[in-house]
């Protein structure tokens, strides 16, 4: 790879190879004679054999004689993970979905060879059977997304260098670098109104200039990859997606600080995002664009890798920064905060991988055409993971000041199987669960909060009448108990104690005053936790006692689980449908169902163990669970 020596360097590459994406771009006429055709190849649909796909697509052009007319290559996460996975076809600006291996021989024989749509794995507009769209743009899933931080996912193939630099990739880098001191970057960010995407929703630029104000010569620049959030996978889709705008936003960010050594703390358990992201660091390397004088100037800029072992804590960015330096993942006291005292004591800067994202389009754009996007407070595109009972599961980035409603039914495609909507829980396991009367909130920083809740990284985790907020809690609480460092008494003792008075509710051993103990007890460790793991982690118990206070009561008072979840409140009775076929009988494990053949049987309630063995293997459905 030739060196990116100066600006001129970088000028010239760009007038090079913006070629590259010549097929991609809208102005060109769907009439071209070369197509190129880009196949999902996120985490995701790799466990859906995308890769499978790639290769067979390869060898039916071959086989085809298209060599010369066209190409297939790997992209990032087009986010529809539903539908994956998706192969969209240029210049055609045709999307693929649900495609499997089987199906390379005919979008290439179809489609590239005799220009007929294969119509079978066009996505279907559930709102109009029979409706099948070929455009992206046109889908519901899509229309009221806004990509900035996603914006080169599903467009460029992550492994190439010279795809990222065609879209103007450095860009901003040389803009600050020629053009901008540091005082000024981070001016720009400040005024851009960008806020940490990583949980707490710090302005960033502020961040950026307190750094920046610090005396001595050593300070440090690292990005938070470390995403142990439980249905969240934003940060971990843009390293695989685009690194190496992850890159650029660090070194613009180490340039306004005044750093010149950065890290990316990413967990291990991302093997593909690791191993695209050291290619895209080893590429910058190479290229001059990390190490001496970047592009001719005096700023210098080293960058590492560093691996979590998975700990959810090390989120937190004090122990992030102990984890770093060898030590013991665990949280210290703040202030000082790490912005004045931070890796090895040294001022240092933290932002997660979707944060710096944004900072190349900022940069490029300029602020105020960011700030011009969302809410008043909260400003530009959030990125969240949507999962859980939707339709449309997948990564979408929307602006904020967007209500839950037209997240989970314009885009998401509303709940499964029709069911009835019963809450979101927004910010990972230190978030709250808002219900269905607050659908029409506008999604930004201070509104969540005020409903008990926090955008955190951005998990969106959807839940219908099936689910038992009780048990949701009670599951939160075990994941943030079992991640506490224990370092405090509040996270280590106080969830524990919270912990166990849910699974008591839960088992029918709960009373009334359980429901007092949960609240005051969740209070005082909001208060007095050591960090924003211990001081979040009470945050589902709160809003479901708050908003389902009337499932607690079902639990403790009726000794009901009104969703039918919590086995122990559940009873199994056979119907007047029974048969006598003794099937349930033969496979009950503690053999407490009798009777005779050819006539109903009955289950011993004292004995049975709510194993659902029974409702199992009834041929005719007489088994039935009591709620």
């Amino acid at each position: 790879m030739k060196k990116i020596a100066t600006y001129k360097d970088l000028a010239d590459a760009y007038v090079r190879w913006q070629p590259l994406m010549a097929l991609r771009q809208e102005a060109v006429h769907a009439g071209a004679e070369r197509h190129e055709l880009l196949v999902c190849g996120g985490t995701g649909c790799q466990s859906s054999r995308s890769m499978e796909l790639l290769h067979n697509l390869e060898a039916e052009i071959k086989a085809a004689g298209l060599e010369k007319k066209a190409v297939a290559h790997v992209t990032g996460c087009f986010g529809f993970c539903e539908k994956g996975p998706i192969v969209k076809v240029f210049p055609d600006d045709v999307f693929y979905v649900e495609v499997t291996p089987a199906d390379a021989k005919d979008i290439v024989h179809d489609h590239l060879v005799n220009n007929i749509l294969v119509e079978r794995l066009l996505y279907e507009d559930p709102a109009k059977p029979g409706c099948h769209l070929e455009k992206q743009h046109d889908m519901s899933f899509y229309k009221k997304q806004e990509r900035i931080a996603l914006i080169n996912c599903g467009l460029i193939n992550p492994e190439l260098f010279e795809e990222y630099v065609a879209v103007e990739g450095y860009q901003a880098l040389a803009k600050c670098l020629q053009d901008m001191s540091p005082t000024d970057v981070s001016d720009a960010i400040k005024n851009s109104g960008l806020r940490g995407r990583g949980g707490g929703g710090f302005p960033a630029g502020v961040k950026w200039e307190i750094a920046g104000k610090q005396p001595g010569p050593e300070k440090y620049m690292i990005c938070n990859a470390d995403e142990g959030d439980p249905g969240a996978f934003m940060d971990r889709s843009i390293l695989e997606g685009d690194p190496h705008s992850v890159i650029e936003g660090m070194i613009i960010a180490a340039y306004a600080i005044g750093a010149s050594q950065g890290y990316v703390y990413i967990r291990a358990e991302y093997p593909l995002a690791v191993q695209r992201l050291q290619r895209a660091v080893d590429q910058a390397k190479e290229a001059g664009l990390l190490g001496d004088k970047i592009l001719g100037s005096n700023f210098s800029f080293e960058l590492e890798v560093k691996f979590g072992a998975g700990a959810f804590v090390c989120g937190e960015e004090t122990a992030l920064l102990r984890s770093i330096e060898g030590g013991r993942g665990e949280p210290t006291s703040k202030p000082p905060f790490p912005a004045e005292k931070g890796l090895y004591g040294k001022p240092t800067v933290i932002n997660n991988v979707e944060t710096l994202a944004n900072v190349p389009q900022i940069m490029r754009r300029g602020p105020a055409w960011f700030s011009a996007i969302g809410s008043e407070k909260s400003k530009g595109t959030k990125v969240f993971a949507l999962a859980g009972k939707i339709n449309n599961v997948g990564l979408v980035e929307v602006p904020m000041g967007i209500t839950l409603r037209e997240i989970i039914y314009d885009i998401g495609g509303g709940i499964k199987n029709n069911k009835q909507f019963k809450a979101v829980q927004t910010g990972g396991p230190s978030g709250g669960c808002i219900p269905a009367a607050d659908l029409d909130i506008a999604i930004d920083y201070d509104t969540l909060v005020a409903k008990g809740s926090m955008m955190g990284s951005g998990g969106m985790i959807v839940m219908d009448e099936d689910n038992c907020m009780v048990d949701i809690a009670r599951f939160y609480l075990d994941f943030t108990m079992e991640e506490s460092c224990g370092k405090c008494t509040p996270c280590r003792v106080g969830n524990k104690r919270i912990h166990e008075m849910l699974t008591e509710i839960t088992e029918g051993r709960g009373t009334m005053e359980h429901l007092e103990k949960l609240a005051n007890l969740s209070s005082v460790i909001k208060d007095t936790a050591l960090c924003g793991l211990g001081q979040t982690a009470p945050n589902p118990v709160l809003s479901t006692l708050k908003y389902f206070y009337d499932e607690y009561v079902a639990h403790v008072r009726d000794k009901r689980c009104p969703a039918g979840v919590c086995v122990k409140l559940l009873n199994y009775v056979i119907g007047d449908a029974c048969i006598g076929c003794g099937l349930c009988s033969r496979g009950c494990p503690v053999s407490c169902i009798t009777g005779e053949k050819r006539k109903h049987h009955t289950i011993d309630q004292a004995r049975c163990i709510k194993c659902g063995a029974c409702e199992t293997v009834c041929p005719v459905k007489a088994v039935v669970r009591s709620k």
